[in-house]
């Protein structure tokens, strides 16, 4: 790990928070990135939950820099504390550069979208699991040439900057392959996506893994290109 890590990821999220539309926003996605409950956080912090709740809800006003400073080393203190699982991992997309034979696209979102505002511009269909929650972004990848060419490790830098988003692999025949690959590495995405396929071609490994790991898995039938120039003309 490259010295001054922590600090240039402290400086990345305080930026973006302080930056942001929506700090609020921000905050809760970086929050629920290091998987970090509000009461564990607030506990830390030496406040009540609701302070946490009222920030990240926007009904209270939003922290100035110094606070933001505060409240950004107090997560990467409990990650620290944890094993340092997400510093690591986050530390490792500030010094890498994707291969574009792998990662088509790649995007983070500002503040939370609900999967059914992506599902509908890529006219997906849902082959299981619920459509209810937000995601932080999405990343458009070659499931064949992630597969071959990445490891388990490397595999983890297609979330981007959280896994609460949608991985979209494309050109895929079954399902299986991609899904196989996830379940072999530590982090899970909320959605997958698979691009080129309908439902009554997907493999019944992909639903068995799927509720194993919660996840929802839909489909559509856009091409590659098709799918990148629709995501990127969105206004997230």
């Amino acid at each position: 790990m490259k010295p001054g890590l922590r600090q240039q990821l402290a400086e990345k999220m305080a930026g973006e928070i302080t930056l942001s539309d929506s700090p609020g926003k921000a905050l809760k996605k970086w929050r629920t990135s290091f998987q970090i409950p509000p009461s564990a956080l607030a506990e830390y912090l030496g406040v009540s939950p609701s302070v946490i709740s009222d920030y990240e809800s926007g009904r209270r006003k939003s922290p100035g820099t110094g606070v933001v400073g505060k409240i950004v080393d107090s997560i990467l203190d409990i990650d620290e504390e944890n094993g340092g699982k997400f510093i690591k991992k986050y530390g490792k997309l500030l010094f890498s550069n994707y291969d574009d034979e792998v990662i088509y696209d790649i995007h983070d979102f500002a503040a939370s979208v609900p999967i059914t505002e992506l599902s509908e511009i890529l006219e997906c269909e849902t082959i299981c699991g619920e459509t209810s929650a937000q995601i932080f972004g999405y990343t458009v990848v070659n499931s064949l040439n992630a597969i071959i060419n990445l490891s388990p490790s490397e595999f983890n830098r297609i979330y981007g900057w959280s896994t609460e988003r949608a991985l979209i692999f494309t050109d895929v025949s079954s399902g299986k392959s991609p899904m196989i690959a996830i379940r072999v590495t530590p982090f899970k995405p909320p959605y997958v996506i698979l691009q080129g396929i309908t439902p009554d071609k997907v493999h019944p490994l992909v639903k068995l893994l799927a509720e194993k790991d919660h996840i929802t898995i839909l489909c559509t039938a856009l091409s590659v290109q098709e799918i990148i120039t629709r995501l990127r003309k969105a206004k997230w």
